[in-house]
């Protein structure tokens, strides 16, 4: 993957018990500064049947990435996790690979 190549993220955020209202009150503040974030096209919260909150991001470039991850949202929002979650959150970079229809194809 180039600098300039588009990067997919799942982030896993696992919530202690009785800590869900927390962990949301601390996404739902960092995600509309994240969507101004140059290179942001999709950072999206979704939520497992165990509890755990998967966020779902595509980002244009991974220097648009490693610019969010530096930035102050990302900071304030660790600092709002602190004392929140059961583990550390999972960061898992994707390389998109488009099959079939455009759309429905790719992320």
């Amino acid at each position: 993957m180039t600098t300039t190549d588009a990067v997919n993220v799942v982030a896993i955020f696992q919530p202690l018990d009785g800590h869900r209202a927390e962990v949301l009150a601390a996404l739902d503040t960092a995600i509309p500064l994240v969507h101004d974030e140059p290179g942001c096209e999709l950072y999206a919260i979704t939520e497992a049947d165990d509890g755990r909150i998967v966020m779902i991001e595509k980002w244009t470039t991974v220097e648009q990435l490693d610019a969010h991850g530096a930035g102050q949202p990302v900071a304030t929002l660790v600092a709002a996790l602190d004392g929140h979650l059961a583990a550390p959150v999972e960061v898992i970079r994707l390389t998109p690979l488009p099959v079939g229809d455009a759309v429905k194809g790719s992320l």
